[in-house]
């Protein structure tokens, strides 16, 4: 089947001299291209969208195949469509559809079934197209559009996209097509649009769904955003970057009503060691049963001798947290090992951690300075230091730098509620600085 143009001529020029004018005027071909796992881009008209999508496929080194997810505006076909066979036809040639990548995805995942209808008339993908076309002669595709649902059923085909590129016989970058608030004044939409950035830098997607829905953001494909996201995520990604933002207002002049467009790259990177021990421990021991023993070869963080809490987080919310407040092990790498496994399997707040979690799980280690004693709060500061309050052997703490902690005060109250210390009770305080990694 071969998908014809359903926008050319409307979103982009249908005439192939004047849409390769009109590209070259775009791209920059003198930028450093990076390995990207990923991007979000804007499928506006090229007059309106057209330079933060470029500048953004600029920076990209583009693999031979595009897995591209886009929004269902037309709400044809089915819920969640995939095409795995054919082309798409755009002024500047045919776009061949990756057949066994294709196939391998729709095999992999419960929700995406095989539906050229739903892409018929939809423009978020082939907007891309002449694009990639421009840069990459040679590409070849895999198409895919996602209606309006929750985050479990996103969550399950990124999943599926990350497994199926993986055991594919080379390496394929995914884009999220999506444009930003709709129709809403300029600074209204901008900082809309920051709070949506802000939780896709931070490559949380439970959090970016989360503000979507809890602040009625009208950003068209958030869906396949979630789904980059989530794929990323299972390939190593750890990064992400704004390369561009701007809004409609840049072209229109129209300030009143604006349409917000960004263009993001995500990056794969490694973790900190201390933070890839802590989740080599967990993921072992959680599949395996097995404690791992420390790396060979310490790293210079590891090798001394320190207090250590690890933290695991589903989404923002906290899914264990225990640590030591002094040193009990030989070195710090052995207190990461013993410390992530109580936090995944002890932590008396929440049952253990399920095989089904770990791909959701967030770590983060802090090493503890020695405790130093302090006389009243006016020593203390919720971001530079923790706390420990003490009253005979009964001890709460409580790390610095947390979210909703906003005062020593606080925190002391935290504290003597965490060891079941009254709050009249004399205690004696002890404040730390940490080294966090994440």
């Amino acid at each position: 089947m071969i998908r014809k143009p359903a926008v050319a001529g409307r979103f982009y020029p249908e005439s192939r001299q004047e849409l390769t004018r009109l590209i070259k005027s775009l791209v920059d071909l003198k930028a450093v291209r990076e390995d990207v796992l990923g991007a979000v881009l804007p499928h506006a008209g090229y007059v309106y969208s057209g330079s933060v999508a470029a500048a953004t496929l600029s920076r990209m080194k583009l693999t031979d195949t595009i897995v591209i997810i886009g929004p269902n505006h037309t709400g044809m076909g089915r819920p969640f469509a995939i095409m795995t066979e054919g082309a798409w036809q755009t002024p500047l040639g045919e776009v061949p559809i990756d057949t066994q990548l294709a196939r391998h995805l729709l095999n992999l995942s419960r929700y995406l079934e095989d539906d050229a209808g739903a892409h018929q008339y939809e423009h978020s993908i082939e907007v891309e197209l002449p694009l990639l076309q421009y840069l990459k002669p040679d590409i070849r595709i895999v198409p895919i559009v996602v209606a309006g649902t929750g985050a479990t059923v996103y969550r399950e085909i990124g999943q599926a996209i990350a497994k199926a590129i993986q055991a594919g016989s080379g390496a394929a970058v995914i884009i999220a097509s999506s444009d930003m608030t709709h129709y809403e004044p300029q600074e209204a939409a901008r900082e809309k649009d920051q709070a949506v950035i802000d939780a896709i830098l931070a490559m949380d997607e439970d959090r970016m769904l989360e503000v979507v829905r809890a602040r009625r953001i009208s950003m068209c494909g958030y869906g396949p955003v979630a789904c980059l996201m989530r794929a990323a995520r299972e390939l190593g990604g750890n990064r992400a970057e704004l390369v561009k933002y701007q809004t409609s207002a840049e072209a229109s002049g129209d300030y009143s009503s604006v349409v917000g467009y960004s263009g993001i790259i995500i990056k794969a990177g490694q973790l900190p060691p201390l933070v890839s021990l802590a989740r080599k421990a967990v993921e072992t021991y959680i599949t395996e049963g097995k404690i791992i023993k420390p790396p060979a070869g310490l790293a210079p963080e590891m090798k001394t001798r320190a207090g250590v809490f690890v933290s695991l987080h589903k989404g923002h919310e906290l899914r264990g947290c225990i640590g030591t407040f002094y040193p009990a092990r030989s070195n710090v790498a052995e207190e990461v090992i013993t410390n992530a496994i109580h936090s995944a399997t002890q932590d008396p707040r929440f049952s253990p951690v399920g095989a089904h979690e770990l791909a959701d799980l967030d770590y983060s280690v802090d090493v503890l300075s020695p405790p130093e004693p302090v006389n009243d709060t006016s020593e203390l500061d919720s971001v530079k230091y923790g706390v420990i309050v003490e009253a005979g052997l009964r001890r709460g703490l409580l790390l610095p730098d947390l979210e909703g902690v906003e005062s020593a005060r606080q925190q002391i109250d935290i504290c003597r509620l965490k060891a079941g210390i009254g709050p009249e009770e004399p205690v004696n305080l002890y404040r730390f600085e940490v080294k966090r990694y994440k």
